[in-house]
């Protein structure tokens, strides 16, 4: 899997990422918003299951990164 920079305005929507790579990438802040996701690659693009829009959900409500979501540091 690889991680992807969230890079819009939507975090449900593959478009609004660009692949960044096997590393996870550091967060800056402002805090409590979306920084990044690891996710199976479709041609530069991450694939979004249900699971995972749970987690990027889980992780904005209750402001904690999860397995595959990273938030912008504190």
């Amino acid at each position: 899997m690889s991680w992807f920079n969230f890079t819009g305005s939507d975090p449900s929507q593959p478009s609004h990422y660009t692949l960044a790579g096997e590393t996870p990438p550091s967060c800056p802040t402002p805090t409590e918003q979306m920084c990044a996701l690891q996710a199976t690659n479709s041609a530069g693009s991450p694939v979004i299951t249900d699971a995972l829009k749970n987690e990027i959900i889980n992780s904005l409500q209750n402001q904690v990164n999860g397995p595959n979501v990273r938030l912008k540091s504190r």
